[in-house]
């Protein structure tokens, strides 16, 4: 006996099936042809019409309650017809089958609705952390004060783009300033240790003259809200009248990239992360037009693929050097991706600015609290 089912391609209403609509009735057919070939090949009578009660159960798997009810009820009319031409006078356990195909149906149908509802809450978790991610890092540029700024987070999970890893640039009084860091830890933890940071920070950017100070107010925020064992490293940057001051706290160097050249701006001395009072000495660096510099937490430094680590030094140049800033940080992911086979073990953020030069003829003064700061 063949069957020949119709299977719709919108519901009722003109909405369109779901793949998983589409997939489960796909699956429940073809192994209820399965069983009618073999049920056909048997001889008359009815042997394998118990096996149909699997039908609407492999529907659930994939498809929503109503493609189970429809799938148990083809199955269930096709055992029928089988038990009905194969039942002996004797022998009624064909249409005791065709009973349990139906038991089997309001079950399966039960099954699907609980999965969806599971499957519904992870989505709508799923969304609640992109939308907490979203509100802890907004997006950077295309402009940041007179330089061309772009962000990226890459999660190390595809599941969920959440993580502690943070990042900000905000254009204030004392010049363009910008913060990246990385909270120990994962998770909806790090998640709101990272927004207590980045809530300081962009506050004290605007209040305190000197990244010093700023260090300081975040070491105490970090320190009130974190336990004894969890720090934050950090990297703090200030852009004025192409004068660039670093201070960093724990956290890998940033990049600069100039005329093909790769300067890693490692700090004067090493300071512990916040949370641990950092006590942080700047490095001053003089901007030329055209240069760019790459913030970096240490999922890209330390991202590897059988032993070997990513080189983002020796490949800086080629990978950040061309188009505008966000085209360089897609082409690191991409280069990143490729590396590690896309499978990252940890989270990553990155900035990458883009210096063109004086918008005056006569650059600003160097603050009076960055002279010296090297010594």
């Amino acid at each position: 006996m063949l069957v020949a089912v119709r299977i719709p391609l919108v519901l009722s209403g003109g909405r369109p099936l779901s793949p998983g609509f589409r997939a489960g009735l796909g699956a429940a057919f073809v192994l209820l042809f399965l069983i009618s070939a073999v049920e056909l090949a048997d001889g008359r009578e009815a042997r394998f019409v118990g096996l149909m009660a699997t039908v609407p159960f492999l529907a659930a798997v994939f498809a929503p309650w109503q493609a189970v009810l429809l799938a148990g009820g083809v199955a269930t009319a096709v055992g029928t017809v089988f038990a009905f031409f194969g039942m002996s006078q004797d022998d009624l356990s064909a249409f005791i089958n065709v009973i349990g195909i139906g038991l089997a149906t309001g079950i399966a149908a039960l099954v699907a609705v609980v999965r969806q509802r599971q499957a519904e809450r992870i989505a709508e978790l799923a969304k609640l952390a992109t939308i907490a991610q979203q509100a802890v890092l907004r997006p950077l540029g295309p402009k940041v004060g007179t330089l061309a700024v772009a962000g990226r987070y890459i999660s190390a999970t595809a599941a969920a783009d959440i993580g502690g890893d943070l990042y900000e640039a905000l254009d204030t009084p004392y010049g363009v300033r910008m913060i990246i860091g990385d909270v120990r830890g994962k998770g909806l933890d790090a998640v709101r240790t990272a927004s207590i940071v980045l809530g300081s920070y962009r506050h004290v950017a605007f209040e305190r003259a000197d990244l010093r100070a700023i260090v300081a107010d975040l070491d105490r925020a970090v320190a009130r809200s974190v336990g004894d064992e969890d720090f934050v490293t950090a990297c703090l940057v200030e852009e004025r009248g192409g004068t660039l001051t670093i201070v960093n706290c724990g956290h890998p160097a940033p990049i600069l990239i100039r005329r093909g050249e790769v300067i890693t701006l490692d700090p004067p001395s090493p300071a512990p992360p916040l949370g641990f009072m950092p006590v942080v000495r700047s490095r001053v660096e003089r901007l030329e037009p055209g240069d760019r510099l790459l913030l970096l937490t240490d999922g890209l430094a330390e991202a590897r693929r059988d032993g070997e680590f990513f080189p983002i030094t020796e490949r800086a140049w080629k990978l950040l050097g061309h188009g505008t800033v966000g085209d360089g940080l897609a082409s690191v992911e991409s280069a990143l991706l490729e590396w590690v086979h896309n499978r990252l073990d940890d989270d990553i953020a990155l900035i990458l600015m883009e210096y063109a030069g004086p918008s005056q003829p006569t650059l600003a003064p160097v603050p009076s609290w960055e002279l010296g700061a090297t010594n």
